[in-house]
């Protein structure tokens, strides 16, 4: 991200953990995009030792989609079974809503340059009104074993599989926005039986996937604070309420900046982290950036690459993150609207939306039109369009630097670059942004929800990156 920091860096102070110094204007509105965003932190984790691992299986009561939102545990410790069950009432209501959609003229454009395409939002309202089952990602989810624990006050949902495999190394896995934990769920069964995918049992995971509160299944934070290094917080109590005395974390969007936050309080039970969006724009690189002219002289050909999707992304791309930063509780359309939900959440960035208007042609793509409808009703059902924005909001009001620039980590870092991503980080650029660099790997195909698309290719990364690390 862009965010031209001012440079604190007294003796002995972290300047990313340090209390938020904000500049005003353009620049500080657009370091709070799709996890594009660092922010300080207000202290250390907050853990509690916890519980044996038996909880989980040992535990019989089934919590349903509202009840786990509602009914917050006797025993703020305990790990709750959870089970979706999101009522017929609701899918009847959502169908004749979309049935009802008010649609504006066509863009009078040829091109996306206006938006989310007339005939791309028709096509796709009209399977999701006429063809499109959400009983089947419901089964999909409950045939995993997911649960709830409350964690400073608010109910966290995750998916949490244990590998058949001995030492099976523990990984946080963490979405971002418009995404949800259906993105990772193709690369569960890679990741923790890997002899079935073709990898080998020294490969495996245990794997956790947790909402991010306010999104998904995960409780709605009624008060303020709720930024992303609470959050990282948040999930290194989970992990140690897991019973995980070494774990490994992993994400992208949101996911990256909770990851790297992570990394920044770096408690000895963290081995390292692995991204697919890294922050690693050089400096130099940042301030031609906002300046806003052509590239510098003398940079590779994979440099300018790179300096031209950035040069796009914060031209043409940050009109939603503008939004939700500064004013996430107007978006009652989002809210009101399945069809407004639908092309608001389609209109995230430039390659993952001509992906999907792909698909909705009838063409064979790394997602499905079911994959897609699953992330988009998960928002609706849960009724999460306005508290999943509020993160950008609650980012802004902390942030200090921007995600992409370098922040030094002392942990290991493995990264992904996929060509398709916002933007494709050159090695060179990773090398010098992270100290301890243990893997790098520039893929041929992939993009912004690369695990959701590429599952196979992103299972292999993870097994690739953490391997030193084991």
């Amino acid at each position: 991200m862009i965010y031209i920091e001012k440079k604190r860096r007294e003796a002995g102070k972290n300047p990313v953990l340090e209390a938020p110094l904000w500049r005003s204007g353009f620049f500080a509105i657009f370091a709070a995009v799709c996890g594009l965003i660092f922010f300080a932190s207000s202290g250390g984790a907050q853990t509690r030792e916890i519980k044996n691992n038996q909880k989980e299986t040992n535990m019989t009561k089934s919590v349903t989609a509202e009840t786990a939102k509602s009914e917050p545990a006797p025993d703020k410790t305990d790990i709750r079974p959870f089970k979706v069950n999101i009522p017929r009432e609701a899918l009847d209501d959502l169908r004749r809503r979309i049935a009802a959609t008010r649609w504006p003229d066509r863009e009078t454009v040829s091109d996306d340059s206006q938006g989310v395409r007339l005939a791309t939002m028709q096509k796709l309202a009209d399977y999701w009104a006429n063809q499109y089952d959400w009983r089947k990602i419901e089964a999909k989810l409950n045939a995993l074993p997911q649960f709830v624990t409350n964690i400073d006050g608010v109910d966290i949902h995750f998916i949490h599989v244990r590998s058949k495999q001995k030492n099976a190394l523990p990984v946080i896995i963490t979405h971002g926005w418009p995404g949800s934990i259906i993105e990772q769920l193709k690369i569960i069964g890679p990741l923790t039986d890997p002899t079935a995918y073709g990898g080998k049992a020294e490969d495996a995971f245990d794997v956790v996937i947790p909402s991010i509160p306010g999104y998904g299944f995960s409780g709605k934070p009624t008060g303020t604070g709720w930024d992303p290094p609470r959050i990282a917080r948040a999930w290194i109590t989970l992990m140690k309420r897991l019973g995980y005395n070494k774990f490994v974390a992993q994400g992208g969007d949101w996911g990256n900046a909770i990851s790297e936050t992570m990394a920044l309080i770096a408690p000895p039970e963290l081995l390292g982290i692995h991204t697919n969006m890294p922050a690693s724009v050089p400096a130099e690189i940042s301030k031609a950036l906002a300046a806003g002219g052509p590239a510098p002289s003398g940079l590779s050909d994979e440099e300018k690459r790179a300096y031209a999707q950035l040069d796009f992304f914060f031209k043409k791309g940050l009109g939603y993150a503008n939004e939700m930063s500064l004013r996430p509780q107007t978006l009652y359309g989002i809210e009101d609207s399945p069809v407004g939900l639908a092309s608001w959440m389609l209109d995230h960035d430039a390659r993952s939306y001509e992906l999907i208007a792909r698909v909705f042609d009838g063409q064979s793509e790394g997602l499905t039109r079911d994959d897609v409808l699953d992330n988009i009703t998960l928002y609706w059902v849960t009724k999460t369009a306005v508290s999943s924005a509020r993160l950008y909001w609650e980012n802004a009001q902390t942030a200090k630097g921007g995600f992409f620039d370098p922040r030094n980590l002392a942990v290991p870092v493995a990264v992904s670059a996929f060509p398709d991503e916002l933007y494709t980080a050159p090695q060179n650029w990773a090398a010098r942004a992270y100290p301890k660099l243990i893997y790098f790997n520039k893929l041929d195909k992939g993009g912004h929800f690369a695990a959701w698309e590429q599952p196979e290719a992103f299972a292999a990364e993870l097994r690739a990156a953490f391997k030193s690390l084991r």
